[in-house]
């Protein structure tokens, strides 16, 4: 039996890209919000609002933020009318136990950057208070979007030992998510800068290319 893989796009900032990606299949949209650093597709919690509002209840609005506190990750979340928070920053995974307490209908995703050896255990302790672990790259002044990958040797064995589901980031486009999911096997994927066109916008024909190339690779 063959299991299709979850599919999100990332770092959406127009009403026409989401519509695409809907369109196309997706599973997830995403939302840059409450960011450390200046980046092009940084959005307003009012602004993700309108965009979550476009998306039928099948299709996952997930926050995601590098605030640090439950207050203001609470605040993101209910202004955005966000289904999911993607923790992407320096939020302590102690915390996660308290912030689900606040928002009991919010899924989790914490994101554990793959660098070294040591990354597979730091997954797997986000694996036991998250919904969800996102493995992504990240570089020394990016935490998110670099368009690199990974190695990905390392997240198939966190895919293997993980209790909780694993979307892998970083770097993926049509061209190659193909071969990421046959390699490392993720419960889903997801992309921004990947289906990004030259002029730094969300490319119609890339999202949905990227999401056929996903959903054509399931996992026996």
């Amino acid at each position: 039996m063959t299991r299709v893989t979850h599919t999100k796009v990332c770092g959406m900032t127009r009403l026409d890209d989401v519509r695409v990606a809907v369109e196309a299949g997706v599973d997830a949209i995403g939302c840059l919000v409450g960011l450390d650093y200046e980046v092009p597709d940084r959005i307003e919690a009012d602004a993700a609002r309108v965009l979550f509002a476009s998306v039928p209840p099948s299709v996952a609005r997930v926050l995601v933020t590098h605030r640090t506190t439950i207050e203001e990750v609470t605040e993101l979340v209910r202004e955005a009318g966000a289904t999911a928070v993607q923790l992407h920053g320096a939020f302590p995974l102690d915390a996660i136990p308290e912030l689900r307490r606040h928002q009991p209908h919010v899924s989790i995703v914490r994101c554990t950057h793959v660098v070294d050896e040591a990354s597979l255990e730091q997954a797997l302790r986000a694996a036991e208070v998250a919904d969800r672990v996102l493995l992504d790259s990240r570089t020394a002044n990016r935490i998110g979007g670099t368009g690199r990958t990974h190695d990905w040797s390392i997240s198939a064995r966190i895919v293997e030992r993980s209790p909780k589901p694993v979307i892998l980031a970083g770097g993926l486009t049509p061209e190659n998510v193909g071969e990421a999911i046959a390699r490392v096997r993720p419960w889903g994927v997801d992309v921004n800068s990947g289906v990004r066109g030259p002029d730094g916008l969300k490319s119609h024909a890339r999202i949905r290319a990227f999401v056929a190339a996903a959903k054509g690779h399931g996992i026996r």
